[in-house]
């Protein structure tokens, strides 16, 4: 097989598996704590999905951003990873990429360090998963070249609507106090 061609495959696998397993993340870890799904709160399987999916997107993420710096067809420099609007093509999509994995490494690394932080400075930093989820999708949807196949497509809206809706309902109906 052409290196390249693995390279594209690779990025291509791992993009939707991190993001599959960041949209199970997010939808479980805002099911945790929303009112209206109070009976979830002291779910141990929900929270280990929460816990486990996170873990998982993080070696995932990583695969994805190391396949396409290898993958010469897609020309992403690794500072492309990390400062956003740089690449010289589709800069806006790939860009909203970078923006999201920036955000959710902050969050994972405050999340870690929660024991240590002011308890209302870490949930508004966790919160910030909504706007790195929302840039997330707006680069699969722009940038990724699966989007149009009926599967992905199908996940992609239903992660979306399901983050909108429990967000949706978190701001109406409230969330569980700690």
């Amino acid at each position: 097989m052409d290196p390249q061609l693995f390279f594209w495959i690779a990025a291509r696998a791992t993009g939707l598996a991190s993001y599959i397993a960041l949209c199970l993340s997010i939808l479980s870890g805002v099911a945790l704590r929303t009112s209206v799904l109070d009976f979830l709160a002291k779910n141990r399987q929900l929270r280990s999905l929460h816990d486990f999916m996170t873990w998982l997107w993080i070696p995932l993420g990583a695969a994805h951003v190391v396949t396409l710096v290898l993958d010469k067809t897609a020309r992403i420099d690794p500072q492309d990873a990390f400062v956003p609007f740089q690449v010289g093509y589709a800069p806006l999509q790939i860009g909203l990429g970078t923006i999201s994995l920036d955000i959710f490494v902050i969050v994972i690394v405050t999340s870690w360090l929660r024991r240590r932080m002011n308890d209302r400075l870490w949930r508004w930093i966790h919160r910030a998963s909504y706007a790195a989820f929302l840039a997330l999708f707006l680069h699969a949807f722009w940038s990724g070249t699966d989007f149009d196949a009926p599967l992905i497509s199908a996940v992609s809206w239903s992660a979306a609507l399901g983050i909108g809706l429990l967000a949706v309902s978190r701001i109406v109906f409230g969330r569980l106090p700690e």
